[in-house]
């Protein structure tokens, strides 16, 4: 490797901090001598790079030349770095490369387009139709029509303000009245409703405040990267965390730039897989951040029959008032239609106004003469019928935009010669016909469109609307199918292991609308369902009015699983929930009335004196729930892959969904208790013998033999380190226990690393392996092989 690109470094485990104005990068400082003694070799940073003032978060960038100075700037990052190589850690950053912040203020490089237009340099940054609303760009910041705005526009010299928006005015135009003085600008300022219809730049999913950038034009590419590739020349960092490619126009193409530009780093992306879906192979990462993993450890600790019993109690329990009685399928429909003609109607149009231009220049003439409505329907039919969120350009479209989805979508059209148009753009989208800009446009934007659509359908907006288990619905889960068999979780390692054996794995993060220890306590009521279902069927329906069933079932599952009734919390989430879930109430159509109701069932059930039948549930299932718990950090910091922690996560972690699972770190945490022992066992013994785990390492299922065979879950890695776990340990106390059932082990002599003085040889009898803690960490210690 060249000096400007040293050896690419993998990490044994990360440990991830979100950096805020709260917990900058003296704070991270602060932290490194003990997350250095817990285990990890990096520390996973946020976003680094300038962000809008305050910014919790990091992900609205407004400047790439510079690190952030509320963190502590350049010289701070550097100092961090500094730290941290000598308790012998590394950094990994997360970067944002589809969008910036929409803030002209505080961003230099859209306050020059906005200033000079087209013309400016910096215009090919950003994705603007600039064909579209007159060659203006839309600004929807207005509190109202801008006829009612009027009076709170005004000119500053050479800035329009409107109270605490700034934008730069053309040159030339400072002394015009206010109504010549806004027509002559580059920009509309406009009513904040106008964004859902006329909006003419790409953003994040809906969030108009965040314009979507053209990184794959190399130039914008170079400008945008190099502070973080000077910084990974430097070795001030080591690898990188890609936030949401999906977003952009070729996946493919930026990561295969970037690959060569930092040197081959170690790199993920935040690529959500759906089931079934494989990473593209010919991606140059080492993998994804781990959601993948996150649902198939998850669903190793659900019961299949439980959570079936489960939707059956919830249907009867929420149907009339729910989303037409609780199928995941329909659910995920109904939403995708809801969301493709009111949030995204901007980008749907915008795809229509694509397609007509494709179908009208194309050598074909079978493609023309398809009216706009046509091809808008036939681009909708086809959207909402995608299972997975994109194609890709080195994966075959058709595997993805399938015949199945193009006959469903033909179907939608009353007149059967109309579905033709279904016909056409699928065959541009697959690139079967048409090869000029226009086709290539087409194609791309409805790859663009298809990720945002279904990440505000299904994340955005079914997860709130079918809600019979909320620990299943977590980005890149499957509601539908939330348990996982344990041979279907070794199948799944065993490929993790061959194909991505450095991928990032996850069980907590800055985006998880439950953290795992909430969710594992859920998981729970899969082997308990009819004690579930008569909790609330009784005491708990008594005098306290929900405005909806729906509601009342998520609340309920919202404060068992955080595990103490705080209002301040649990309100603000369960708020969040029903604006989301958008049936009664919305963002951006928002009914008082039922908010407010809202608002005194959560005062007056689950955070009242209702609260206290719940916590005493909750406690009664305590010892199974803490399996759930230890069994999930062990098996995530075991299994094949790069294991990452949220910050405060090696202790007990209970959040619910941003904001509250992005509060400033304690660190380190005031108790760890048996769980912080676990998680630093674990990763001392990943720091110690990383090739046990690493690329060149196997992984191996073992099977208990036994009775209660199934509720044992362990693996053996490199034949050197076995984990086993408890899973549905409630369901094996009421089986009559482990009843003689043993694990057998690979050969040699076997200490557990959580209580050394305890050893293992040939197998080991369950209640012996389980007598302590419901999880083991057995190390060969003699034998072939072993160290002793």
């Amino acid at each position: 490797m060249t000096p400007e690109h040293p050896v690419p470094v993998v990490p044994t485990a990360t440990y991830r901090l979100q950096l805020q104005p709260a917990f900058p990068f003296t704070a991270a400082a602060a932290a490194v001598p003990y997350l250095a003694s817990l285990g990890v070799s990096h520390l996973h940073l946020s976003p680094v790079l300038e962000a809008v003032p305050g910014s919790p978060h990091g992900y609205d960038v407004v400047d790439h030349t510079r690190v952030r100075g509320e963190l502590g700037g350049e010289e701070g990052l550097r100092a961090l770095a500094r730290t941290a190589r000598e308790h012998g850690l590394g950094l990994i950053v997360d970067i944002v490369p589809n969008h910036m912040a929409m803030v002209p203020r505080h961003n230099p490089a859209l306050w020059e387009v906005l200033r000079e237009g087209p013309a400016s340099p910096y215009a090919r940054w950003f994705d603007i139709d600039w064909e579209a609303q007159g060659g203006k760009v839309l600004l929807p910041v207005l509190g109202g029509p801008v006829g009612e705005e009027t009076g709170h526009l005004k000119a500053d010299g050479d800035v329009l303000r409107y109270h605490d928006h700034a934008f730069p005015l053309r040159a030339g135009t400072e002394g015009l009245p206010l109504p010549e003085l806004l027509d002559a600008q580059w920009y509309r300022p406009v009513w904040w409703r106008l964004a859902r219809t006329e909006l003419n730049y790409r953003r994040f999913f809906s969030i108009s405040q965040l314009i979507g950038l053209r990184v794959e034009d190399p130039e914008v590419f170079a400008a945008t990267h190099a502070k973080i590739l000077q910084l990974l020349g430097e070795g001030v960092i080591d690898g990188l965390r890609i936030d949401h490619p999906d977003g952009l126009a070729d996946p493919d193409g930026y990561l295969r730039r970037l690959h060569g530009a930092s040197g081959g780093c170690w790199t993920v992306v935040e690529k959500i897989l759906s089931d079934g879906e494989p990473l593209p192979p010919s991606w140059p990462v080492a993998g994804t951040t781990g959601y993948d993993a996150l649902r198939h450890v998850d669903g190793l600790f659900v019961d299949p029959s439980g959570a079936g019993e489960l939707l059956e109690h919830y249907r009867r329990f929420a149907a009339p008032q729910t989303d037409r009685g609780g199928d995941w399928a329909a659910t995920v429909r109904r939403a995708a239609y809801k969301v493709i003609t009111h949030e995204l109607a901007a980008e749907t149009e915008r795809l229509t106004r694509v397609a007509d231009r494709a179908c009208s220049s194309a050598p074909d003439p079978a493609l023309r003469d398809r009216a706009p409505w046509a091809l808008r329907t036939a681009l909708q039919e086809l959207l909402v019928r995608l299972e997975v969120y994109r194609p890709y350009a080195s994966v075959d479209a058709a595997s993805v935009v399938t015949e199945e989805a193009a006959g469903a979508a033909r179907r939608a059209f009353t007149v059967p010669e109309e579905g033709g148009a279904v016909d056409v753009v699928r065959d541009l989208v697959l690139g079967r016909a048409g090869a000029g800009p226009q086709a290539v446009e087409l194609r791309t934007r409805f790859a663009q469109a298809a990720s945002a659509l279904r990440a505000k359908s299904v994340e955005d907006t079914a997860y709130y609307r079918y809600v019979p288990l909320l620990s299943a619905n977590e980005v890149g889960g499957d509601p539908g199918r939330p348990a996982v068999s344990p041979q279907d979780f070794h199948a799944y390692c065993a490929r993790v292991q061959r194909d991505w054996p450095v991928t990032g794995t996850v069980v907590s993060t800055h985006d998880t609308k439950r953290s795992a220890d909430v969710r594992a306590a859920l998981a729970v009521l899969t082997e308990c369902p009819g004690r579930w279902a008569e909790l609330l069927a009784g005491p708990l329906g008594e005098g306290v009015g929900a405005p909806d069933a729906q509601l009342a079932w998520a609340a309920w599952q919202t404060v068992f699983g955080l595990g103490e009734a705080d209002a301040e919390r649990v309100g603000p989430a369960l708020l969040k929930h029903v604006r989301e879930a958008g049936l009664y109430t919305s963002w951006t159509e928002q009914e008082a009335p039922y908010e407010e109701a809202v608002e005194r069932f959560v005062a007056e059930g689950p955070c009242g004196p209702s609260g206290a039948r719940v916590a005493a549930f909750r406690a009664a299932l305590e010892p199974h729930i803490r399996a759930n718990v230890l069994g999930t950090a062990l098996v995530h910091l075991t299994m094949p892959g790069v294991p990452d922690l949220y910050q405060g996560t090696e202790a007990e972690y209970r959040a619910l969904v941003d904001p509250d699972n992005r509060r400033p770190a304690e660190l380190p945490p005031a108790d760890a208790g048996v769980k912080g022992a676990v998680t630093a066992a674990a990763l001392r013994l990943r720091a110690r013998r990383p090739d046990v785990f690493g690329a060149a390492a196997t992984y191996t299922p073992l099977r208990a033999e036994g009775a209660a065979a199934d509720h044992c879950a362990a693996f053996a890695r490199s034949d050197e380190v076995v984990t086993a776990v408890t899973r549905l340990s409630l369901r094996l106390a009421e089986a009559g226990g482990w009843r003689g059932t043993r694990l057998p082990l690979p050969p040699g002599r076997w200490t557990d690393v959580l209580a050394p003085g305890r050893h293992f040889e040939g197998h080991a009898r369950a209640e012996d392996l389980f007598a302590a803690l419901p999880v083991a960490l057995l190390e060969r210690t003699g034998g072939p092989g072993g160290q002793g």
